[in-house]
């Protein structure tokens, strides 16, 4: 299994560890719903740093990324990101990711940490007109920092504008007395705050110049368990759960990320698809009765026919209800429809919702 620059910190800190995409990472130091509260109404750190980070350079830089991702480029400045997926060639996904511009012709590609092998064969093996390709993932640390007052702390420790920097915008400066910290206004919990890019050697460094900065607001860490918590009460996709290679991204309410401007790997199939609408989609489930749908509990309708399954279920820390996200035949994807959820024998009532769960 590998370590992040920090595993020894979290060690020290108390982290149960637990092996997670190749990589020995944090689950949680406290409880879930602790750390899970503290980002949504105060600040939190997460270490993710098992994240994959490709960059792409040369004059046929921007021609690959049209070509492998879905969404369009043409929309990217210096300093913006987007995000989007890596269509397969049989109506599935590769992966979702997100593409930073760096400059005219650099961009940083960064992937899901369980695939990162796969990405890369991937984008390598669409790379014919060479483009120059760097896999900088295990030389690279990268920080989360959420919540309503990460933006606060934050200012205590870098010169950058971060009251200017816009949804998916980011800029390189220096923070915490490390310089060229890509500091990028994106993260997975929709609680607000900044991801911090920044080369291994200088991980430590910054990791206690934030903490040091947000001890008055009360700054802790914060394991993958309430990520995925955290990330479910928004309705984000988790590859390997809600979508993967035989999910289609439109049925997954990928459309948006799906830009037909450009041709683009299987786009012919996935324009037919959106036309059509596809056979099901993917909704988030709010339970009426109580119970926690978990990953692969059947959903059924009132005749108590299967209509499709649960991807990704939890507890919400904040509604204190079970939320769920799952595919279900079109026919029963409209909000507030009434699906019952398969739990052992019994027959748990839910309501069709349009995610987020938490406003």
């Amino acid at each position: 299994m590998k370590k992040t620059a920090l595993y020894d910190k979290h060690v020290a800190l108390g982290a149960k560890m637990v092996p997670f995409a190749g990589y020995e990472m944090p689950l949680r130091y406290t409880s879930d719903i602790e750390e899970h509260m503290t980002v949504r109404e105060g600040v939190g750190v997460f270490d993710v740093s098992h994240m994959g980070e490709f960059f792409l350079r040369g004059p046929k830089a921007f021609d690959l990324v049209q070509r492998v991702t879905s969404n369009d480029a043409t929309r990217l400045y210096d300093g913006k990101a987007m995000y989007g997926y890596l269509p397969n060639e049989t109506g599935g996904v590769v992966d979702d990711l997100i593409v930073y511009r760096l400059g005219e012709e650099e961009y940083m590609v960064v992937v899901n940490a369980s695939n990162i092998e796969k990405d890369w064969n991937w984008i390598k093996k669409h790379n014919t007109e060479g483009a120059e390709m760097e896999n900088a993932s295990d030389k690279t640390s990268l920080f989360a920092i959420q919540g309503p007052k990460a933006t606060g702390v934050l200012k205590k420790l870098t010169e950058v504008d971060l009251d200017s920097m816009k949804f998916y915008t980011f800029q390189k400066g220096k923070v915490g007395g490390v310089e060229d910290v890509i500091i990028s206004a994106t993260g997975y919990t929709g609680a607000g705050g900044f991801e911090l890019y920044v080369a291994n050697e200088d991980a430590e460094k910054l990791w206690d110049a934030l903490f040091t900065a947000g001890a008055e607001e009360g700054i802790k860490p914060i394991g993958l368990a309430a990520r995925d918590t955290l990330r479910l009460e928004m309705g984000y996709c988790l590859y390997g759960n809600d979508i993967d290679d035989t999910t289609c991204p439109i049925e997954a309410g990928l459309g948006w990320v799906t830009k037909f401007s450009k041709v683009f790997t299987n786009s012919e199939a996935l324009q037919q698809k959106k036309e059509s609408g596809g056979k099901q989609k993917l909704v988030g489930l709010l339970m009426v009765d109580k119970g926690i749908p978990r990953k692969d509990y059947e959903i059924f309708n009132a005749d108590d026919e299967v209509i499709g399954r649960i991807t990704s279920g939890t507890q919400s820390p904040v509604l204190k209800r079970g939320i769920g996200m799952g595919y279900v035949a079109k026919d029963f994807s409209k909000t507030d429809t009434e699906v019952f959820i398969g739990v052992r024998k019994r027959r748990l009532k839910a309501q069709v919702v349009k995610p987020p769960f938490v406003k």
